[in-house]
C-alpha cells in the first residue's frame, strides 16, 4: 500500500493580492487559521489559489512562504502542473527543493493530449522527483479527462499515490477505486460530493469550503471515517446550499468574497475574474448567514 498524504479535509488554499503583489500578512493569517482549525493539509497555487495569473515568481515565493510558515505542521502540497510538460517538471523541482509534502498536477489544457501523452506526461514528472504526486482531474476546466484505465497505469507508478477527482462523474470514480484498489488514493475535488466519494473508498477532500469552514469540513470526514456514516450524510446535506453559493461563479470569486465577509481582507480576483455580481454576493452572505445559524 503506497503513502496516503493525508486523510480528511484539504484546503486549495485562497490567495490575496494587493498592488504590491501576495498579501503575504493576510495569508499568513488564513494559513493559521486553517491549522488552528483542523485542516489536514493545505494545497497551495491550486486553482482556487489563482495560481493561473502568478508569474513564477510568484509561484516560487508563495509555495515557499507557505511551507516555511505552516513548517511541517499538517502537509503542504503545492499545484505544479501546466500545459507545458518541462514546465511541470521545473516547478515540481522546485517545490521539492523547498520541503513540500507533495505536488499536485493539473492534466494538461488547451492543447490537451491523448491519453498515451497523459501517461508520458506524468510519468516524465513522476521521474523527475523523489515526492509524492497527486493527480488533478477536471476536465470542466481543462477539457481533457483522466480515463479510469488511463489512472490505473499511473497508478503503477511508484511516487504517483493519489487523484483529486472532479470530473464529477461518480461511475468512472467507481471505477477507478475498482481498478486501482491501494494504489492510488481517491480525493473528492467536488465539495458537493464528498460523501459520495468516500463511500467508494475515498479518503478526504481538497476543498474550496474549508477555506471558510476547515474544521466542519474536517469534522464531516472524520465523521465518515470514524464509523459515523449519517452524521457525516446530514453535514454534508447541511452544507449544500453554501456549497451551491461558493460555486454561484466562476472558483475562487465566490471564496474569497466569503472570505472578506468573514474578515479576512482578500480582497477582488485577478483579471480576467471579477468581483462577484451584487444579487450573486447577497445570496452568499444568506447563505452564510443560514449556515452559521444552523451551526
Amino acid at each position: 500500500m503506497k503513502k496516503i498524504l493525508f486523510e480528511g479535509c484539504g484546503t486549495a488554499i485562497a490567495t490575496p493580492f494587493n498592488e504590491d503583489g501576495i498579501n503575504y500578512e493576510e495569508f499568513k493569517k488564513l494559513i493559521e487559521y486553517q491549522i488552528e482549525q483542523k485542516a489536514d493539509a493545505i494545497i497551495v497555487c491550486g486553482t482556487t489559489g489563482e495560481s493561473s495569473t502568478m508569474s513564477l515568481e510568484e509561484k516560487k515565493e508563495c509555495i515557499k512562504f507557505t511551507v516555511d510558515t505552516v513548517n511541517k505542521r499538517i502537509p503542504v502540497i503545492a499545484g505544479t502542473g501546466g500545459n507545458n510538460t518541462m514546465s511541470a517538471i521545473e516547478m515540481s523541482k522546485y517545490a521539492e527543493s523547498v520541503g513540500v509534502d507533495g505536488v499536485l498536477v493539473v492534466t494538461p489544457y488547451y492543447n490537451k493530449t491523448t491519453q498515451a501523452g497523459l501517461i508520458a506526461h506524468y510519468k516524465a514528472i513522476a521521474n523527475s522527483v523523489n515526492i509524492p504526486i497527486i493527480l488533478y482531474n477536471v476536465p470542466s476546466r481543462t477539457g481533457l479527462n483522466i480515463n479510469p484505465e488511463t489512472a490505473y497505469e499511473l497508478s503503477k507508478i511508484d511516487n504517483i499515490v493519489a487523484i483529486k477527482e472532479a470530473s464529477g462523474n461518480i461511475s468512472a470514480v467507481a471505477k477507478i477505486a475498482h481498478l486501482c484498489g491501494d494504489n492510488l488514493t481517491i480525493y473528492s475535488g467536488n465539495d458537493d460530493q464528498i460523501i459520495p466519494i468516500l463511500s467508494l473508498g475515498g479518503k478526504g477532500v481538497i476543498s474550496v469550503l474549508s477555506n471558510i469552514y476547515p474544521k466542519y469540513t474536517h469534522d464531516m470526514v472524520t465523521n465518515y471515517l470514524n464509523g459515523n456514516p449519517k452524521k457525516a450524510l446530514d453535514m454534508q446535506l447541511t452544507a449544500l446550499p453554501l456549497i451551491e453559493a461558493l460555486f454561484s461563479e466562476v472558483n475562487p470569486i465566490p471564496v474569497k468574497e466569503a472570505l472578506n465577509m468573514k474578515g479576512f481582507n482578500f480582497g477582488t480576483p485577478r483579471l480576467p475574474l471579477v468581483k462577484i455580481s451584487e444579487p450573486n454576493r447577497l445570496v452568499l452572505k444568506n447563505k452564510i448567514n443560514e449556515f452559521d445559524t444552523q451551526n
